[in-house]
Protein backbone atom coordinates (compact mmCIF):
# COMPACT_ATOMS: atom_id res chain seq x y z
CA UNK A 1 0.00 0.00 0.00
CA UNK A 2 2.90 1.99 0.47
CA UNK A 3 3.73 2.42 -3.16
CA UNK A 4 1.29 4.25 -5.13
CA UNK A 5 2.49 4.07 -9.22
CA UNK A 6 -0.56 6.21 -10.37
CA UNK A 7 -0.31 9.01 -7.48
CA UNK A 8 1.48 11.93 -9.33
CA UNK A 9 -0.58 11.18 -12.78
CA UNK A 10 -4.16 13.07 -12.48
CA UNK A 11 -2.59 16.68 -12.42
CA UNK A 12 -0.93 15.68 -15.52
CA UNK A 13 -4.12 14.18 -17.11
CA UNK A 14 -5.70 17.64 -16.09
CA UNK A 15 -2.99 19.44 -17.60
CA UNK A 16 -3.70 18.25 -21.16
CA UNK A 17 -7.47 18.72 -21.31
CA UNK A 18 -7.82 22.46 -23.01
CA UNK A 19 -9.37 25.18 -21.16
CA UNK A 20 -13.37 25.38 -21.90
CA UNK A 21 -12.29 29.12 -23.07
CA UNK A 22 -9.68 27.56 -25.51
CA UNK A 23 -12.53 25.11 -27.22
CA UNK A 24 -15.29 27.72 -27.03
CA UNK A 25 -13.13 29.76 -28.93
CA UNK A 26 -12.28 26.80 -31.55
CA UNK A 27 -15.22 26.70 -31.98
CA UNK A 28 -16.30 30.05 -32.85
CA UNK A 29 -13.89 30.07 -35.16
CA UNK A 30 -14.87 27.33 -36.97
CA UNK A 31 -18.56 28.68 -37.58
CA UNK A 32 -17.26 32.27 -38.42
CA UNK A 33 -15.04 30.40 -41.42
CA UNK A 34 -18.33 28.07 -42.34
CA UNK A 35 -21.10 31.50 -42.15
CA UNK A 36 -17.98 33.46 -44.32
CA UNK A 37 -17.87 30.46 -46.72
CA UNK A 38 -21.67 30.17 -47.21
CA UNK A 39 -22.08 34.41 -47.06
CA UNK A 40 -19.30 34.25 -49.73
CA UNK A 41 -20.91 31.07 -52.03
CA UNK A 42 -24.57 32.49 -51.76
CA UNK A 43 -22.90 36.45 -53.20
CA UNK A 44 -21.07 34.19 -56.00
CA UNK A 45 -24.76 32.38 -56.71
CA UNK A 46 -26.66 35.36 -56.65
CA UNK A 47 -24.68 37.87 -58.82
CA UNK A 48 -24.36 34.80 -61.20
CA UNK A 49 -27.74 34.00 -61.36
CA UNK A 50 -29.46 37.85 -60.80
CA UNK A 51 -31.39 38.24 -63.57
CA UNK A 52 -32.02 34.73 -64.56
CA UNK A 53 -34.52 33.35 -61.96
CA UNK A 54 -32.98 34.93 -59.09
CA UNK A 55 -33.90 38.64 -57.69
CA UNK A 56 -32.25 39.27 -54.41
CA UNK A 57 -34.10 40.96 -51.60
CA UNK A 58 -31.32 43.37 -50.40
CA UNK A 59 -27.64 44.40 -51.52
CA UNK A 60 -26.07 44.88 -48.11
CA UNK A 61 -23.39 42.67 -46.46
CA UNK A 62 -25.76 42.39 -43.24
CA UNK A 63 -27.93 41.08 -44.87
CA UNK A 64 -26.05 38.03 -46.67
CA UNK A 65 -24.67 37.08 -43.39
CA UNK A 66 -28.18 36.37 -42.55
CA UNK A 67 -29.15 34.62 -45.48
CA UNK A 68 -25.94 32.73 -44.66
CA UNK A 69 -27.21 31.91 -41.16
CA UNK A 70 -30.18 31.05 -41.97
CA UNK A 71 -28.50 29.10 -45.28
CA UNK A 72 -26.36 27.22 -42.44
CA UNK A 73 -29.09 26.65 -40.41
CA UNK A 74 -31.51 24.91 -42.93
CA UNK A 75 -28.93 23.03 -44.06
CA UNK A 76 -28.27 21.91 -40.37
CA UNK A 77 -31.88 20.94 -39.07
CA UNK A 78 -33.84 19.84 -42.33
CA UNK A 79 -31.51 18.55 -44.26
CA UNK A 80 -30.63 15.55 -42.31
CA UNK A 81 -34.04 14.47 -41.92
CA UNK A 82 -34.59 14.49 -45.98
CA UNK A 83 -31.80 13.05 -46.62
CA UNK A 84 -33.07 9.80 -44.47
CA UNK A 85 -36.39 9.93 -45.60
CA UNK A 86 -35.00 9.71 -48.73
CA UNK A 87 -32.50 7.11 -48.63
CA UNK A 88 -34.14 4.41 -51.05
CA UNK A 89 -34.46 7.76 -53.35
CA UNK A 90 -30.65 8.11 -53.06
CA UNK A 91 -29.80 4.85 -53.48
CA UNK A 92 -31.92 4.61 -56.89
CA UNK A 93 -30.32 7.13 -58.34
CA UNK A 94 -26.73 6.86 -57.03
CA UNK A 95 -26.44 9.90 -55.42
CA UNK A 96 -27.80 12.16 -57.83
CA UNK A 97 -31.15 12.93 -55.82
CA UNK A 98 -28.80 15.12 -53.14
CA UNK A 99 -28.53 17.64 -55.93
CA UNK A 100 -32.40 17.67 -55.36
CA UNK A 101 -32.27 17.90 -51.94
CA UNK A 102 -29.98 20.78 -52.16
CA UNK A 103 -32.28 22.80 -54.77
CA UNK A 104 -34.95 22.10 -52.14
CA UNK A 105 -32.67 23.40 -49.16
CA UNK A 106 -31.70 26.61 -51.39
CA UNK A 107 -35.04 27.57 -52.22
CA UNK A 108 -36.24 26.83 -48.73
CA UNK A 109 -33.28 29.31 -47.49
CA UNK A 110 -34.16 31.99 -49.69
CA UNK A 111 -37.87 31.53 -48.85
CA UNK A 112 -37.59 32.27 -45.42
CA UNK A 113 -34.99 34.92 -45.38
CA UNK A 114 -37.67 36.94 -47.29
CA UNK A 115 -39.93 36.58 -44.45
CA UNK A 116 -37.12 39.12 -42.36
CA UNK A 117 -35.87 40.95 -45.87
CA UNK A 118 -32.54 39.58 -46.45
CA UNK A 119 -33.70 36.41 -48.68
CA UNK A 120 -34.21 35.73 -52.69
CA UNK A 121 -37.00 34.78 -55.18
CA UNK A 122 -36.62 32.04 -57.28
CA UNK A 123 -38.39 31.63 -60.07
CA UNK A 124 -38.38 28.19 -60.84
CA UNK A 125 -36.95 25.24 -60.22
CA UNK A 126 -33.83 25.27 -62.58
CA UNK A 127 -32.58 28.72 -61.29
CA UNK A 128 -32.99 27.34 -57.90
CA UNK A 129 -30.87 23.98 -59.07
CA UNK A 130 -28.04 26.03 -60.94
CA UNK A 131 -28.15 28.44 -57.77
CA UNK A 132 -27.47 25.64 -55.37
CA UNK A 133 -24.97 23.97 -58.10
CA UNK A 134 -23.03 27.28 -57.71
CA UNK A 135 -22.97 27.86 -54.32
CA UNK A 136 -21.38 23.89 -53.41
CA UNK A 137 -19.01 23.97 -55.80
CA UNK A 138 -17.85 27.36 -54.61
CA UNK A 139 -18.29 26.13 -51.09
CA UNK A 140 -16.67 23.41 -51.89
CA UNK A 141 -13.36 24.96 -53.16
CA UNK A 142 -13.43 27.68 -50.40
CA UNK A 143 -13.58 24.80 -48.09
CA UNK A 144 -10.55 23.41 -49.66
CA UNK A 145 -8.85 26.72 -48.71
CA UNK A 146 -9.94 26.66 -45.10
CA UNK A 147 -9.43 22.80 -44.65
CA UNK A 148 -6.56 23.38 -42.12
CA UNK A 149 -8.31 25.51 -39.83
CA UNK A 150 -11.88 23.59 -40.00
CA UNK A 151 -10.28 20.42 -39.20
CA UNK A 152 -7.31 21.70 -36.73
CA UNK A 153 -7.89 19.66 -33.48
CA UNK A 154 -6.76 20.27 -30.19
CA UNK A 155 -3.93 18.33 -28.86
Amino acid sequence: MGNRPFKNTLPLIFEMIPDDAVIAEDKMKKFLIKLAINSVALYVAIEIMRGHGITPQSENWLSLIWLAFIFGLVNAIIKPFLVVMSCPLLILTLGLGTLVINTLMFMLAGWIGTHFGVGFEVAGFWPAFLGALITSVISFVLTLFFRDELNKKRA
